[in-house]
């Protein structure tokens, strides 16, 4: 049988370069001469989106059927590794049924704003939850022999201006937040592919950043596997290759292989960075062709019944006065508003399941409760964004005879979008204005969210208690009904924090950027990485979460109180159960310097375990440390440095819910190490409370000054120029006109719907080079080059260029 490296020298330049292109949308090519098979790839990552029908239809959402698990926002808060295992698990076995050979995800991009529209889609604001469970999902997949697609990589933190936007960090945040995550789940789970994102970090495309993609990527952490495009991410294909980047999704009609051919044979592109491109790719082919071979079929009932316990797993207890909850079968309940009957358990965009069923809150309290004992008034209409006065008025006088009310509110699906962030963190004023209503007008209130990123709560002070529970997935909504009846003791913990309005996260006056560039002039100081540093209040911390009963620690133990950076350091204690019920907590370990030469955040999360107890149940708990745990990113000496000193070891059961705390102290073999200037700025190590830095102070950070990047007007397009800014051309307006009437045809006019919407901001944002991708095949690089003449003001040149390009197209077709 041949190997790999024998198919590798049996095949042309032309058959290399090919490889490293999408057949479609959707399959990875083969080459048929050599018995290399195709195999197709498809998108997650809570869930298989199999598209239907055309694979080169960018427009068409449909899917067949699958399980819907909880996003990613719930699954964090789960802070369960062996249920996001077993959930990674059972997609695979969705994957192998319909012979998908690579899932799309899981995204572990860091939550810097609760703005961004995917954040339903990322696990956390902090790194290291980010990548613990990241590392599981992978795990489970792959398990199973299926492979996984780590996404975004990297720094991809919002939606606007996606595909464009150049993200301007300094090296301690992009090493100590927004890669760490990765790190993790590549060194510990080693995913089949990693997927590059659409922008730019500090002036060039991620997918061609020789720093992020080869130096970082491939040599530090170790990576084997393949590293592709996300879709339409191209922007140079030689020095992407030359970077790191093997795969192009999915590839234009006319290829970038050509440029490939091109290269080798003029000597730029050394043919062995191709081969090895076409190695990690073959390997690839043949271990998910290995795994497809043989027919499976999955168990759906086993699915629902794994994404309900998820569900239940991930929801967060945040509140619950004079212990109202759980329910007793017996009370009579109120049930109101429309998500109760028409649930919000995903978000909208490329990850879009087709539930192989659906649940809503309303039929599964009634199947606990029965149905005597519950009633449901509407409360909002159905899309939930107009306030009506009389819906909230009949709520109110409907209430007067229930024991207790149940509110379901949350975040309609058009307020959480990929490709569109949101405006603000509140819930819709219909919302807001029934809950204030109805919890002045009764005094037994629970408020159920559905939601994938932090809302305001104006009325948190009014109600007795607030279920969160993310977006659920299709059987979400009988996980909330299972910790409502106390079926189900919640033990979620926020992975998140909920900050009491959106002025107070420190990425507010940075968020989003633009129209070429987002300045990160936070740094490291991100979620409760800011808030519990500069004392600011919060609506709920990070790792907050309530149970049915209680826990008690005990007896914090340190294996040395004094180590060398090289050192491990272990850390025990006890937990016991003290309640009268079975429950869950999540203990968290932080990390915290007494003093330091540079600037720290006042804690950092190094450390949980989710540990089960019956009533009385006592558990020992060991957590080890090592270096990295101390360390920070010293950018003098380009690496990671443990200062010397002393350091507090908090255990907790939140950020800022502290049981425990020891010492140790650290004699760093650094001694020597320089702290660089930058990381000791004033406006840094005092950071301010209200998170403004000047642009001075980051540019010191930074240790350069950041271009002044006008927007670009006519006679300056280039093929990036997104086609939104191009109206400023007649010709550039009628390209708008042509999309937008396109977009209402395939959308027969509804525009306002999820991926009408995502649709519409994807084309105003997508450059001019992504046409090809767009065009179905009808467009090539040439003819784009033309049309940028044209754009760009030289009508009569770029006329006879686009004509040339057309007519040399036919001659090839």
């Amino acid at each position: 049988m041949k190997t790999i490296k024998d198919l590798i020298s049996e095949m042309t330049i032309e058959e290399k370069a090919s490889l490293c292109s999408g057949l479609d949308f959707w399959h990875i090519k083969g080459v048929k001469r050599l018995g290399i098979p195709s195999i197709m790839v498809a998108d997650g990552p809570h869930g298989l989106r199999k598209q239907v029908g055309d694979s080169s239809d960018i427009g068409k959402m449909e899917s067949y059927p699958a399980t819907c698990f909880p996003t990613a926002s719930a699954l964090a808060a789960s802070w369960d590794r062996e249920l996001v295992f077993q959930v990674g698990e059972a997609l695979a076995e969705e994957c192998k049924q319909e012979k998908i050979g690579v899932l799309l995800g899981p995204g572990a991009n860091i939550k810097r704003s609760p703005l961004c529209g995917r954040n339903f889609e990322y696990f956390s604001e902090d790194p290291y939850l980010s990548g613990e469970i990241a590392k599981s999902h992978i795990n489970g997949v792959q398990s199973l022999g299926i492979g996984t697609s780590l996404k975004h990589y990297a720094v991809n933190n919002q939606e606007y201006r996606r595909m464009t936007i150049d993200a301007i960090v300094d090296e301690r945040a992009l090493r100590e937040i927004y890669l760490a995550g990765f790190e993790i789940a590549v060194k510990e789970a080693q995913p089949w592919t990693l997927m590059g994102a659409y922008n730019k970090l500090n002036g060039t495309y991620v997918c061609e950043h020789p720093d992020l993609m080869r130096t970082i990527l491939k040599e530090e952490w170790g990576h084997q596997g393949l590293v592709i495009t996300d879709w339409g991410a191209m922007n140079q294909r030689v020095d992407a290759l030359k970077a790191g980047l093997d795969l192009e999704m999915p590839g234009p009609h006319d290829g970038n292989d050509a440029s490939i051919v091109q290269a080798v044979r003029s000597g730029e592109l050394d043919p062995a960075v191709l081969d090895k491109a076409v190695e990690r790719l073959l390997t690839l082919i043949f271990k998910a062709k290995a795994t497809l071979a043989e027919d499976y079929t999955y168990d759906q009932h086993s699915h629902h019944a794994l994404a309900r316990r998820a569900s239940a797993e991930g929801a967060v207890l945040l509140k619950n006065d004079s212990e109202t909850l759980p329910l007793a079968k017996n009370v009579k309940v109120a049930v109101v508003g429309e998500m109760a009957k028409t649930p919000r358990y995903q978000g909208a965009g490329s990850s879009l399941i087709n539930p192989s069923q659906l649940d809503n809150i309303f039929d599964e309290i009634v199947k606990i409760a029965g149905p005597e004992q519950v009633s449901f008034i509407q409360g909002y209409p159905a899309r939930g964004l107009h306030l009506d006065e009389s819906l909230i008025g009949e709520a109110v006088r409907a209430v007067k005879g229930a024991e207790v009310v149940v509110i379901c509110a949350g975040l309609p699906d058009s307020f959480e979008v990929e490709g569109l962030d949101r405006e603000h963190m509140r819930l819709p004023d219909s919302h807001n204005a029934l809950i204030k209503a109805v919890a002045g007008a009764h005094p037994s209130v629970v408020v159920v969210l559905s939601n994938g990123s932090p809302v305001e709560m104006p009325w948190v002070d009014d109600v007795q208690a607030i279920l969160e529970g993310h977006l659920g997935g299709q059987a979400g909504a009988g996980g909330i009904a299972d910790i409502l009846y106390g079926l189900v003791n919640p033990s979620g913990k926020l992975a998140e924090s909920f900050p009491i309005k959106l002025e107070d996260n420190p990425s507010n006056e940075n968020f989003p950027g633009g129209p070429a560039m987002v300045e990160y002039r936070e740094s490291i100081f991100v979620g409760y990485r800011f808030y519990d540093t500069v004392e600011k209040e919060v609506l709920f911390p990070f790792g907050h979460g309530l149970s049915y009963t209680q826990f008690e620690y005990q007896d914090i133990k340190l294996s040395k109180s004094n180590i060398g950076d090289e050192d491990t350091l272990e850390v025990g204690l006890l937990v016991k159960n003290i309640g009268e019920v079975p429950g869950k907590e999540v203990v968290q370990l932080y990390v915290s310097p007494v003093e330091s030469a540079v600037f720290r955040p006042k804690a950092e999360l190094k450390g949980f375990e989710k540990v089960n107890l019956q009533p009385g149940e006592t558990r020992q708990l060991t957590f080890t440390l090592n270096r990295r745990a101390f360390a920070y990113y010293n950018t003098a000496i380009n690496d990671w440095h443990v200062e010397s000193g002393a350091y507090r070891i908090l255990i907790g059961s939140s950020s800022r819910d502290i049981r425990l705390e020891d010492q140790v102290k650290i004699a760093s073999t650094q001694k020597n190490a320089a702290f660089a200037s930058r990381d000791q700025l004033p406006a840094y190590l005092n950071f301010p409370d209200d998170a403004k830095i000047s642009q001075d102070d980051f540019e010191q950070l930074l240790g350069r000054q950041i271009p002044f990047k006008p927007p670009e007007k006519r006679g300056d397009y280039t093929l990036n120029t997104p086609i939104g800014d191009m109206t400023d051309t007649l010709f550039g307006r009628l390209l708008n006109a042509i999309v937008q009437r396109q977009l209402k045809k395939t959308f027969k006019g509804d525009l306002e719907n999820p991926t009408g919407l995502m649709m519409q901001s994807m084309v105003k944002g997508l450059p001019l080079r992504g046409l090809i991708m767009a065009g179905g095949g009808n467009l090539s690089l040439e003819m784009l080059n033309g049309l940028l003449v044209i754009f760009n003001g030289r009508l009569l040149k770029g006329i006879f260029s686009t004509w040339k390009a057309i007519s040399q197209n036919k001659r090839l077709g």
